[in-house]
């Protein structure tokens, strides 16, 4: 007997949930704990684990929603996941401009624009073919992103400034409208780079069918772990060669972070779904069930604080709310870095609380 969606899937969302929000939301960027930053360029932190786990979960969530579908892209399925792609794409340009909607500077790619191409794309494929063709187009995916990136005559083919990631970007969207947090103008979520991203949402998908193929949960538990370990054992070794780096979405960090998300969704049906050890995980079910609208109300909640919310402190000096809130309630509590970090809790249990209360009410919200 085939195992049914379980309960361990919505509480990975959830954890990933508040772990987005705990590694967004510090007090101050001055005073953060190393894990609760992104590497600063090859490499991975905890926190260069969110993203990818959130497109490993569309994936395996794609695989349920699409069982009911026929094979093929029909025009009812195609239309759903046009309408889902949409919106996504459409709420993440709206946060990019919030609150100052300066379009002629309105970066164009984002989160949100990144879950909504490798869900089209990753959607489209899934429902066309096989998972035979599916596994060749996953390799396909990374084998080639790996060949695209050499096609360039720079000197360090994965650095900041050659990369062809970068160089797509800049001729297609142009400097003004690509992220520029790393001192030049280049996009952790470009163009080119969606295309590996697919191949995460591949792996999420490989997974649901893994788990609801399975006999029992501890059959999906064992081989989850067996193929999960695999992934990153070939992530780590090909990263001799191909550097593991979140802001290019390189192959090795598909493999890498897809196989963590792998052994961590094992670990939790082990421990919700085998030993029915659930108790702990009832506030990570509550974030799990309004993610979307978790990711656009604290983006937008933070904005406001920043950009629309000003105070003056004692000295006459006018704050930020955002920063008045960590300089005079949190600091004097907990002192710079544990106060920055008490910071991003208690956003994560204000958030908490919301989700707590849609979930009692039954609202969810769904696209």
């Amino acid at each position: 007997m085939a195992v049914k969606r379980l309960m361990a899937l919505d509480v990975l969302r959830g954890l990933t949930i508040a772990l987005m929000i705990l590694v967004n939301t510090p007090g101050s960027w001055s005073y953060v704990y190393p894990p609760l930053l992104h590497a600063k360029w090859h490499g991975c932190t905890p926190t260069d684990l969110v993203f990818p786990f959130f497109l490993f979960i569309v994936g395996v969530s794609m695989w349920y929603a699409f069982s009911k579908f026929d094979k093929g892209i029909t025009k009812s399925a195609l239309l759903k996941v046009l309408k889902r792609f949409s919106i996504m794409f459409l709420l993440g340009l709206f946060l990019n401009a919030f609150p100052k909607f300066e379009f002629e500077n309105l970066r164009v790619m984002g989160v949100l624009q990144r879950i909504a191409v490798a869900y089209l794309l990753g959607a489209l494929l899934c429902l066309q073919f096989s998972f035979k063709q599916l596994l060749a187009v996953f390799g396909a995916l990374l084998v080639g992103y790996w060949g695209l990136l050499q096609l360039n005559d720079a000197t360090d083919l994965y650095g900041l400034s050659d990369n062809l990631v970068r160089q797509i970007d800049v001729y297609l969207l142009g400097e003004n409208h690509i992220y520029k947090g790393f001192g030049i103008p280049f996009d952790p979520e470009g163009l080119l780079s969606c295309l590996p991203a697919v191949a995460t949402v591949l792996l999420g998908y490989f997974s649901g069918r893994l788990i609801t193929g399975s006999l029992d949960v501890m059959r999906a538990v064992k081989s989850l772990v067996i193929y999960g370990a695999l992934a990153v054992a070939l992530g780590t070794v090909w990263s001799y060669w191909f550097p593991i780096n979140k802001s290019l979405w390189t192959s090795t960090y598909v493999l890498y972070t897809g196989g963590l998300a792998m052994l961590f969704l094992a670990f939790l049906l082990f421990l919700i779904d085998v030993k029915g050890v659930k108790k702990w995980a009832t506030p990570f079910l509550h974030f799990g069930t309004n993610p979307l609208f978790i990711f656009v109300f604290s983006g937008l909640f933070a904005k406001t604080l920043i950009y629309l919310v000003s105070i003056s402190n004692a000295s006459g000096e006018i704050e930020s709310g955002y920063a008045y809130l960590y300089h005079h309630v949190f600091v004097p509590v907990a002192g710079h870095m544990n106060g920055s970090l008490l910071f991003a809790i208690s956003h994560i249990v204000v958030y908490w609380f919301i989700t707590y209360v849609m979930y009692k009410r039954k609202i969810f919200i769904k696209i």
